[in-house]
């Protein structure tokens, strides 16, 4: 089968991440590649691949069959509805927008067209992220309850030299927490409320460096979040899971999701399943069954499902009207830490 041509707008971290993760596809091949810098033209050229400095160039001239946009948050929407207008199916890093009417109008202009828009939610793609989701569906836990996630991590002070990531917006709430979002939206349910406390004692940025966070899902189970990226902890989920080759291996396995129902509970990343097999009671002993699953490259997935979906083999697994729900939950936790108040998502915009 021939390959898709996929294009790649934006040659920063996450743009040359695809970028590594396409060279090694049998599926696709690198288009082209849009950066206006220096330094992203001179690593197209090392690659010996067509560099432009503007993507709309790109779209016009190379015609890719895709588009994965790597840029700031403020250019999705443009670029997103400009591959929308060209039948190109756009991957948009997450979060889909910097804001809702930019996420709504990407989504209400694929919906318009029939062109698939994809979200850059990469953790779905993820074997254990699967599997644990399909446990919650088929009913091994019970009714849900309450889940925990634990987020801390230490960010270096190198980090923070490029100053957007010292203001609003540039936090671990919008940057990292985002995941969480989705991943509970994923796995455990929708949400219907938010409430949320922040804190930028550490560090002092007009932006945070800490949040707590509890949801209450539309199905009843309550979630909380705790998050930092000024923590020394190995408790978050790109330390723990093994997913990226650019953090070390931890020295032993370590949890960062607690889902817990009326049958069972469930820890990842290890996939440890806890249930009683016989008489419920905290008397009686617990049984813990270890799942054994491939832990693959969700980036490669995430790029193997973008060409199926280029070939109309299947729908996006999360499209943009999706990752705009994630960015919405998302942004809740910012108003409900503001404000001190309990924020319904729903009643934010409707999507």
């Amino acid at each position: 089968m021939t390959k898709a041509t996929v294009a790649v707008i934006g040659a920063g971290a996450i743009g040359r991440a695809h970028v590594e993760t396409m060279l090694g596809a049998d599926s696709c091949v690198l288009a082209a590649i849009a950066e206006p810098s220096a330094g992203g033209r001179a690593y197209a050229d090392g690659l010996g691949v067509r560099c432009y400095a503007d993507p709309l160039d790109l779209l016009r001239e190379v015609k890719p069959e895709a588009a994965i946009i790597a840029t700031p948050n403020a250019t999705h929407r443009e670029l997103a509805i400009a591959c929308i207008e060209r039948g190109i199916v756009p991957l948009v890093e997450k979060p889909i927008a910097s804001t809702l009417a930019d996420a709504a109008a990407i989504a209400a202009a694929s919906e318009r067209s029939g062109v698939p828009v994809l979200v850059g939610h990469h953790r779905r793609h993820n074997p254990i992220i699967r599997r644990a989701r399909a446990m919650v569906a088929e009913g091994a836990l019970g009714r849900l309850t309450n889940a925990t996630v634990l987020y801390t991590f230490y960010k270096p002070a190198e980090y923070f030299e490029m100053a957007w990531r010292r203001e609003a917006g540039g936090g671990p709430v919008l940057i990292n927490l985002i995941h969480e979002i989705d991943l509970i939206r994923h796995v455990c349910g929708e949400i219907a409320s938010v409430q949320a406390i922040a804190s930028n004692a550490v560090r002092g940025f007009a932006v945070e460096d800490s949040a707590a966070v509890l949801l209450r899902l539309v199905n009843g189970a309550l979630v909380t979040l705790n998050l930092s990226d000024t923590a020394v902890s190995p408790w978050s989920w790109d330390l723990a899971s093994g997913e990226s080759m650019n953090y070390p291996p931890q020295p032993v396995p370590v949890q960062t999701h607690f889902l817990s129902g009326t049958e069972g509970s469930l820890t990842l990343p290890t996939l440890d399943h806890w249930h009683y097999k016989s008489g419920k009671s905290w008397f009686a002993p617990i049984t813990r069954d270890g799942i054994e699953i491939g832990r693959g490259d969700p980036y490669r997935a995430q790029l193997d499902h973008l060409v199926r979906v280029v070939r109309g083999e299947e729908p996006p697994l999360i499209s943009a009207r999706d990752g705009a729900l994630t960015l919405r939950a998302t942004m809740a936790v910012h108003k409900a830490a503001e404000s001190g108040q309990i924020v319904r998502p729903d009643q934010e915009m409707q999507l």
